[in-house]
């Protein structure tokens, strides 16, 4: 594995400071190894928390990583490309917006689950989208997971993502309405997350 890989918690850091590192990192996405791959991708996601002007540029080319077979890799590009929305203004993130969320009906419950919580990120940063995105959130409702369980976990999910911008919500009815009904939700976590939401909201 190039050093540059070894570390990506460190690399997240140093590649703020030395922008060819970035560039390794990119290339090291199209890796043949896996294990370069899965280390780029966490060390970009940590680098778009941190400092997302340094990403915003190879915007494109993680989007990219939307396309990708590996669940693990889609998920870190879900993540990252939210967390360049407060750099977007080029309103790129906008026209991907139904790729980012498209999960969220399932089958699988952690790629839901990822672009939940990466929804509120970009509502935040993009409140116009606010109301377009709480209502992709609100398809959990009906979604498809492995298991029931599965599917209370989403849930818990989908509450904690609107809550954390349904002030930037224009018709907050249908939010309400949904998390009224996880109080009898047969998972007690979610329950306590509906509890703390309506405490908040109601």
């Amino acid at each position: 594995m190039p050093t540059v890989l070894k570390k990506s918690g460190r690399m997240a850091s140093v590649a703020t400071a030395k922008k060819p590192l970035v560039n390794d990192l990119i290339q090291a996405l199209d890796s043949p190894v896996a294990r370069e791959r899965f280390s780029a991708a966490k060390a970009l996601r940590m680098l778009s928390e941190a400092e997302p002007q340094t990403l915003y540029s190879y915007f494109d080319v993680l989007a990219k990583g939307l396309d990708s077979q590996n669940s693990f890799l889609r998920w870190d590009a879900t993540r990252t490309l939210a967390n360049l929305a407060s750099e977007d203004r080029q309103q790129k993130l906008d026209a991907l917006l139904d790729r980012l969320l498209e999960s969220i009906p399932g089958p699988q419950m952690i790629g839901a689950a990822t672009a939940i919580a990466a929804a509120a990120n970009v509502a935040l940063a993009k409140p116009y989208l606010a109301d377009r995105i709480a209502a992709a959130i609100l398809e959990v409702r009906t979604a498809k997971y492995q298991t029931a369980e599965c599917h209370h976990i989403a849930v818990g999910h989908a509450i904690e993502s609107l809550g954390r911008f349904l002030q930037l919500v224009q018709d907050r009815r249908p939010v309400i309405r949904f998390v009224r009904a996880q109080i009898e939700n047969p998972r007690a976590a979610t329950r306590r997350k509906a509890e703390t939401f309506l405490r908040r909201w109601s």
